[in-house]
């Protein structure tokens, strides 16, 4: 299905201020997480302020620094940041840095579950089930339900510290099969208990957590949620359960707005990205074994997939006509086009990531009507970037 870029008249300019919660931004464009390995340590760094400055000096509304574990074992490498007193002053570094350039700062925070590696946390990686995982040449661990509530209070410790440090939201991660995403996942959870079965049960983990973080700090801040719409594999969590998980969520009343996502890191991620598979770029930085794996048998882990401008929408629409809340259209916003698109079909605001990785300028040029078609070819050379600092690897720094 090709997506209509000519929509309507336009009756909200994505370039407005809007309210996204307790807060205003100066537009509706906001910057997506996208993982920065730039924190080696564990630790705010120039070049992690650096990264996010660009875009927010750019001009886009809000920037989205990913991703802030909330626990020791949730973390995907071994520099992930944590929400610890060790890494405040440096968080409230970053955060002065974007609100210097005018633009609010978002914080990702998650646990990765199954996508995090033993070799990293020191212990197996949590899950709702036991399963081998290739990503990670690990079985994960089923999660106790000590850890689902230690788990749950880890999310609100972490939105606590995000208002102490200065953000001005934070975005839950329910998305990729990180861990609440794996509990949404009937292809990944095959509990029996009360997270498990049902989607009322699969769906508890997410909705517990979220009232968790309002209750942690009511209208302190803004809160989101990255919600999967479609795992990307047969038998996952597809479209009709988000449909069913956003209306809960919107009925609890403990989100602000839904950043709507697809993919799954355990099983599918090129899903999300769509456009080129770079498996020999892949291939060229990961040590043996992973190397040799790749080589052999990554395009069919790494598939993939046509990209078009707006790849999401389809689903998007579904959850759109479902609930009334402020939502995040995420997934091939390249320019103003796009933008107006989202708007027009009732969309609050925009998630931006590989095309400001390319022109962290972008919404200044839309602004001044300097911007001819975006830049990036989506050839996802990118993410094989993360492992020195992600950058778009055809701008001159």
């Amino acid at each position: 299905m090709t997506i209509d870029l000519d929509p309507p008249t336009v009756k909200v300019d994505p370039l407005a201020p809007a309210t996204l919660g307790p807060i205003t931004l100066r537009n509706r464009v906001i910057k997506a997480a996208t993982y920065e390995g730039l924190t080696p340590k564990g630790m705010v760094t120039d070049e992690l302020i650096e990264f996010h400055r660009q875009p927010a000096a750019g001009g886009v509304g809000m920037t989205t620094v990913a991703y802030c574990a909330v626990a020791a074992d949730g973390r995907t490498s071994p520099g992930q940041i944590q929400w610890t007193d060790e890494t405040m002053p440096g968080l409230r570094k970053l955060t002065d840095a974007i609100h210097a350039e005018g633009a609010a700062v978002s914080a990702q925070i998650g646990h990765a579950g199954p996508v995090a590696a033993a070799k990293y946390i020191g212990s197996p990686a949590l899950g709702p089930s036991r399963a081998f995982r290739m990503t990670t040449q690990n079985f994960s661990k089923p999660a106790s339900a000590a850890d689902i509530a230690r788990i749950v209070e880890a999310h609100a410790n972490a939105a606590r510290r995000a208002v102490e440090s200065g953000f001005d939201a934070v975005e839950i991660h329910f998305g990729h099969n990180y861990l609440i995403s794996s509990f949404l996942s009937p292809k990944v959870n095959k509990r029996t208990d009360e997270y498990g079965g049902s989607l009322a049960n699969r769906a508890r983990f997410a909705l517990e957590t979220a009232r968790a973080v309002r209750d942690a700090v009511g209208d302190r801040i803004a809160i989101l949620a990255k919600l999967n719409m479609d795992d990307g594999v047969p038998g996952g969590f597809w479209v009709d359960e988000a449909i069913q998980v956003a209306q809960w969520l919107e009925q609890d009343g403990s989100l602000d707005a839904l950043e709507l996502t697809a993919g799954s890191s355990l099983l599918n991620p090129m899903y999300l990205f769509k456009g080129d598979a770079p498996l020999r770029e892949f291939a060229a930085v990961m040590p043996q074994p992973t190397k040799l794996g790749i080589r052999l048998v990554g395009k069919h882990f790494l598939k993939e997939y046509p990209y078009r401008d707006a790849y999401l929408l389809e689903d998007a629409r579904q959850i759109r006509a479902a609930v009334t809340m402020p939502l995040v259209l995420l997934g091939g916003i390249t320019g103003k086009a796009t933008m107006d698109l989202a708007m027009a079909e009732g969309f609050q605001f925009v998630a931006v990531g590989r095309a400001l990785l390319r022109e962290p300028d972008l919404v200044n040029r839309i602004t001044e009507e300097t911007h001819n078609p975006g830049l990036c070819i989506h050839c996802n050379k990118c993410m094989t970037a993360i492992y020195g600092g992600t950058h778009c690897v055809l701008r001159v720094p």
